[in-house]
């Protein structure tokens, strides 16, 4: 019997984060710091959105785009946060979480040949859904040094004359990093310049912890040249509601929403019902998380600091980055050890990157009493190591 596989399929590599998501679910007791996922309760008054469509009846499919209500407050909420014009008629388009936004983009812009940068370490969709778009993923490695920033520089040295796409995946999944206006302007001008277009996931923009989120959309001659994906899942504590939105050129987004046709037909209608609430009254309510999310950055930095790990400070999304190289061991390694004798998940950087080497992703979307228990351990894990290493 022939293969009934695709080659391109086979060839992509499981999620690294799954991996230590299996084993600590299977581990009694276990602390895990390794999901991206809000430890907060959807906020209630969206929650009762949803359940009052349910009630009235709502449950029939939307337009393939999505809920025109919906469409029209995303347009208001991304005008009056950060400043950036959409038509809710045919520049927005209402997906199944971020994730299914950045798959249909590619899929829509690229061609086989194609080369897509992405900087890692990064989210770790980008380059499965490059592959399956037929393109070719080209790797920018951030560097510590850098705070993890894209330079002007490292992205004019990257780019060929079959670059199409950059992805910009800031605040960034899994280090933390932000890019302020003086990054994206530098950014900006090397874009223009070589005639490529940006891939911007924006889903933290509303975890910022240094001044205000800027979209690159919003600066002089990007708008054009920019799908803005963004979504519900961490800003308003909605990841199992599934809801997303990409935005950008109405040439574009038409194509976005063929595919979206065809593969999904709509967005789910109770979850699109919800967000109206949730860009409507939801402001108070992103504003108390970021607050409580801020407050555990902090606490994570000061812990790092108290037992001498390096770690540069992030200020965009929920996860700390530090650096674990003085142990001699890989980022699996460790992270194994540290499951197996303290009973507490992280995940290495490598499920990010090759250049995550040496890094640790860990979250702090859980409760202070969690991560203050699960610090204590990694103290005690830490000093342990060392003292293995003096003995040598």
């Amino acid at each position: 019997m022939r293969n009934p596989l695709s080659d391109a399929v086979v060839n992509i590599k499981p999620s690294g984060i799954r991996k230590f998501f299996d084993l600590v679910s299977e581990m009694e007791d276990a602390i895990s710091l390794g999901v991206g996922e809000p430890d907060f309760d959807t906020p209630w008054h969206i929650r009762d959105e949803g359940i009052y469509s349910l009630e009235k009846g709502r449950t029939f499919y939307t337009s393939n785009a999505g809920l025109k209500e919906l469409k029209v407050e995303i347009c208001k909420y991304l005008n009056r946060r950060y400043h950036v014009e959409y038509n809710f008629q045919n520049e927005v388009l209402v997906t199944v979480g971020g994730s299914e936004g950045i798959d249909m983009a590619m899929r829509a812009m690229l061609n086989p040949g194609d080369e897509v940068l992405i900087p890692q370490p990064s989210y770790v969709s980008y380059e499965p859904c490059a592959v399956l778009a037929g393109a070719k993923p080209v790797i920018i490695e951030l560097k510590a040094e850098n705070e993890f920033r894209l330079t002007a520089q490292e992205l004019r040295d990257a780019i060929t004359d079959k670059t199409k796409l950059l992805v910009l995946p800031f605040p960034n999944n899994p280090t933390g990093a932000i890019m302020e206006k003086a990054d994206l302007e530098a950014i900006a001008e090397v874009i223009i310049e070589k005639d490529i277009f940006v891939l911007s996931d924006e889903i933290y923009s509303e975890l910022s912890y240094n001044g205000e989120h800027v979209t690159i959309a919003s600066l002089p001659g990007m708008w054009e040249r920019t799908i803005l994906i963004n979504g519900f899942s961490k800003a308003y504590a909605m990841t199992g509601w599934r809801l997303g939105y990409a935005c950008g050129p109405k040439e574009i987004i038409a194509q976005m929403t063929k595919i979206h046709q065809f593969a999904i037909m709509c967005a789910p209608t109770t979850s699109q019902y919800a967000a109206v609430e949730a860009l409507r009254n939801g402001d108070e309510d992103v504003a108390r998380m970021r607050e409580a999310y801020n407050q555990r950055r902090r606490f994570l930095m000061h812990a790092f600091r108290e037992m001498g790990l390096e770690c540069f400070e992030p200020f965009g999304a929920f996860y700390v980055f530090p650096c674990i190289k003085e142990f001699g061991m890989t980022s699996e390694e460790f992270a194994e050890r540290f499951l197996k004798e303290e009973k507490v998940a992280v995940v290495p950087g490598t499920a990010f990157g090759d250049c995550g080497e040496g890094f640790l992703r860990i979250s702090y979307a859980y409760s202070l009493d969690n991560l203050k228990l699960a610090l204590e351990k990694m103290k005690r894990f830490v000093e342990r190591l060392r003292a293995e290493q003096k003995r040598g």
